[in-house]
């Protein structure tokens, strides 16, 4: 018997065919640039858990923003730290919070680059949690009121995107019903439609906006990371309300959550590369056990495989500047 017919190392047997046949691909058009705004001025200080990553005030961030669109990256996302916190997270919806300046800031000196906002109460809230406590249980119905207030002033501050992270029933809807009834129609909405209670998420918290919770956890609105049915429900819900884009959260470990939504819903889709996983490749290249250079790579591949058309990821700059 003869050699097979079929040799597929023929289609790997140097880079340039291997690039010609390349099934997936992954461009700078692709990346959501995460940033962190704090109040005060003159201040670019790293967040230990996430390297390579700043607290900027006002002035520095529309520096990096405008580094960023120098290197192609056509979007931020921008997290508050707020000067205060209290009970209802006032500063989240505060005209003059911290996000709103930034937006102002960054739309009036880099007009061309797209601002998203994260809509959440959780930076603002002295316990941490995402809305409104009673009895040690978020409350849905009012605190989609605060989501509101909140979303009317990133949009009045000119935020492009607006993005619930919450979890919270309704949101999307409501956000929609506000943003048009007050003339902001082509605010768009991307929302965390599939957002797991993960706990891949606490450099972001202990570090990044500093807002870990006080006490219990976010497991009643957060979704169950053994499920998987109950993702598809909640993207369907939110495209039904009125999202334009919506979001799988975390990445890495709920891959087959982007495959499946891709495959179902066919709606543009961001996947959140989260800062525990991030950190976990640092920490790891540190210790030099891998090869982090070549492994970001595989991980943007993964996503955009999978069915990715956008990535929020802190190596949004390293990538920039390498594709």
């Amino acid at each position: 018997m003869g050699f097979p017919t079929h040799r597929p190392r023929r289609l790997r047997q140097n880079e340039t065919i291997r690039r010609m046949i390349r099934e997936s691909s992954f461009s700078v058009d692709d990346l959501i640039y995460p940033m962190f705004v704090v109040h005060g001025s003159n201040i670019k200080k790293e967040i230990d858990a996430i390297p390579g990553n700043y607290h900027f005030s006002v002035d520095k961030l529309v520096e990096e923003v405008k580094e960023a669109r120098d290197l192609g990256i056509p979007a931020i996302i921008l997290f508050g730290l707020p000067e205060r916190k209290d009970e209802l997270g006032s500063e989240a919806y505060d005209p003059k919070g911290i996000v709103q300046q930034a937006v102002r800031a960054v739309k009036k000196e880099v007009s061309e680059i797209m601002v998203v906002t994260d809509v959440c109460m959780c930076e603002y809230t002295h316990h941490g949690h995402c809305g409104i406590m009673k009895n040690g249980y978020l409350q849905n119905d009012e605190t989609l009121e605060l989501f509101a207030k909140t979303t009317l002033s990133h949009a009045d501050a000119g935020s492009d995107i607006v993005a619930p992270a919450g979890m919270i029933d309704g949101q999307i809807k409501t956000m929609r019903s506000a943003l048009d009834e007050h003339g902001f129609h082509n605010t768009m909405i991307m929302s965390y439609a599939a957002k797991y209670a993960s706990k891949l998420y606490d450099p972001f918290f202990k570090s990044g906006t500093e807002s870990t919770v006080a006490f219990g956890d976010k497991k009643t609105h957060q979704m169950d990371v053994a499920n998987a049915e109950e993702a598809l429900r909640e993207i369907a819900l939110d495209i039904e309300e009125g999202a334009d884009i919506v979001m799988v959260k975390p990445g890495l470990y709920f891959l087959d959550i982007v495959y499946r939504a891709k495959e179902k819903f066919g709606v543009p889709l961001a996947v959140y590369n989260v800062s525990g996983e991030y950190a976990m490749i640092k920490s790891a290249a540190h210790l030099e056990r891998i090869n982090e250079e070549e492994i970001k790579w595989e991980i943007m591949y993964s996503f955009k495989r999978a069915g990715a058309d956008l990535i929020l990821t802190y190596y949004a700059k390293e990538l920039a500047k390498k594709i």
